[in-house]
């Protein structure tokens, strides 16, 4: 272990990790819903469409970090975005370590933790893609 952040950090428990992710969640959606009302004047029934690209977006965006396809932010768009979304913020709440098996992409670079504090998650170094 060099001098990443494995080093140096410990995984978040349950009551932070939700934390992070119920604030991602309520930062993504409340503007959403303000774009909707103001489109609403404008636009009418069409105003949802102003509620859900904002959150499709922002999935589109950080999918690939929570191991997802940018393609999967197009479920906003028939019905399940917001249970995907939960599912990215919960993701993305634990980051750079993984409680959830690494895609066949990600695997080269993944890394299994066998130290006690650590134990039973992946590390994989966060890179921008």
């Amino acid at each position: 272990m060099t001098g990443d952040a494995l080093s140096s950090s410990a995984p978040r428990g349950r009551i932070p990790r939700t934390v992070r992710a119920g604030l991602l969640v309520v930062c993504v959606l409340v503007p959403a819903v303000v774009a909707r009302e103001l489109a609403e004047g404008w636009l009418g029934a069409a105003a949802t469409l102003a509620f859900i690209a904002l959150p499709a977006a922002v999935t589109a965006v950080l999918a690939p970090y929570a191991s997802y396809r940018r393609r999967d932010a197009l479920l906003w768009f028939i019905g399940p975005g917001l249970p995907i979304f939960i599912l990215i913020a919960w993701r993305l709440s634990l980051l750079p370590y993984r409680d959830w098996a690494p895609r066949p992409d990600e695997a080269p670079r993944a890394r299994w933790l066998r130290d006690p504090a650590r134990a039973g998650l992946w590390y994989l170094p966060i890179e921008v893609r």
